[in-house]
């Protein structure tokens, strides 16, 4: 008999919490140990977030001094607080002290105070916030939550500053293969992929679209797993080719390219773009409506490039129910019949009116 893992993510703690409790701290130890969880604060986090207040104000008589200066910052920025400079500073004095001293947290602390920097324009100090944080937090915290996002904070600044290959450098270091959260693999994947395309990178791209797709589906993130697939198909879009071997097969058998080894031909196979299409597809909101809906844009797009337009039927007949401008001028483009194509300039008039 296979075991069953339970989910580690801390919404599911809180949702047993109010499920199976209130409970004491001791059982509460219980279930945190269950859940692989080693400190209380991303579960007093989730609790905050998620409006447990019972939940809350128990996990806090166990928390750490560094921790609570930590969580305090957490409910200040929730509560929308945007001068947070001198609180991060003063959480970092509580992680720094002898007698409080939390090295994880200090690196975190770091990361935090390097988003505030670069949010304020300091750019090169929030370089070198992030870059002392990443490293910090590799040493003491390999891979754990807050290692993955001083890397994916790290690369984001770095594609900010229009450093793409310094970013891509970055995303190397989240190996599929290690312990890193899956989401974190996606993401990563997600930037890495984009970058790829942009360089000429054809095969990296369509690649690392892939991971991220597949990555995002272990990870039950289903925005994401949709931007991942949109992105695969895009790419590949211009290299179908029956003879090609599965893309599982490809990317488990990728390795880096020797020096003056010519690019990879990008081919893929026409299960895997179709197989891509329609997951993403049949998990797209049933509801068109939206201001900004960058997940039908991209459907829908690709649905009249691989002439699969009518799976999209309902939206076509339906003008009145979206709502995204931008979405109404590419569905414009994917119509040939003239009245319902007139429709649809109505709504782009009705939409875009001053």
């Amino acid at each position: 008999m296979s075991e069953i893992e339970l989910p580690t993510a801390p919404g599911y703690f809180i949702s047993r919490w109010r499920e199976q409790g209130p409970v004491d701290i001791a059982t509460l130890t219980v279930w945190r140990e269950e859940m692989n969880w080693n400190t209380w604060l991303p579960l007093a986090e989730a609790a905050l977030f998620l409006d447990a207040a019972e939940l809350l104000e128990l996990l806090e008589t166990v928390l750490s001094p560094a921790e609570k200066a930590t969580l305090s910052l957490v409910r200040r920025r929730m509560l929308g607080d945007t001068r947070l400079q001198n609180v991060i500073e003063e959480a970092l004095d509580v992680a720094r002290h002898p007698d409080t001293r939390d090295l994880a947290l200090e690196g975190r602390l770091r990361m935090e105070l390097g988003l505030v920097k670069y949010e304020s324009g300091d750019i090169e100090a929030a370089k070198e916030d992030l870059t002392w944080a990443e490293t910090r937090l590799k040493s003491v915290a390999l891979a754990s939550r807050d290692h993955d996002l001083s890397l994916i904070n790290k690369a984001a600044l770095h594609t900010a500053c229009g450093e793409a290959l310094m970013a891509l450098t970055v995303y190397s270091e989240i190996p599929r293969n290690g312990n890193h959260a899956d989401e974190t693999i996606a993401l990563s994947r997600l930037g890495a992929s984009r970058i790829c395309a942009a360089i000429g990178h054809n095969f990296d791209s369509v690649r690392h679209a892939w991971n991220a797709h597949a990555h995002a589906l272990l990870a039950s993130q289903v925005g994401m797993a949709i931007e991942g697939g949109a992105l695969f198909l895009d790419f590949s879009s211009e290299a179908i080719d029956d003879s090609a071997e599965r893309m599982k097969i490809q990317v488990e058998n990728a390795r880096p390219r020797d020096a003056g080894e010519e690019a990879r031909e990008v081919k893929v196979h026409p299960d895997d773009i179709s197989e891509v299409f329609e997951w993403c597809f049949s998990h797209l909101p049933e509801n068109h409506a939206g201001s900004d809906r960058p997940d039908l844009r991209a459907m829908v797009s690709l649905a009249h490039r691989f002439d699969k337009i009518s799976h999209f039927d309902s939206l076509l007949k339906n003008p009145d129910g979206v709502e995204d401008p931008i979405l109404v001028a590419i569905v414009q483009n994917c119509i040939e019949d003239v009245e319902l194509k007139s429709r649809w300039n109505v709504r782009l008039s009705t939409l875009t009116m001053i």
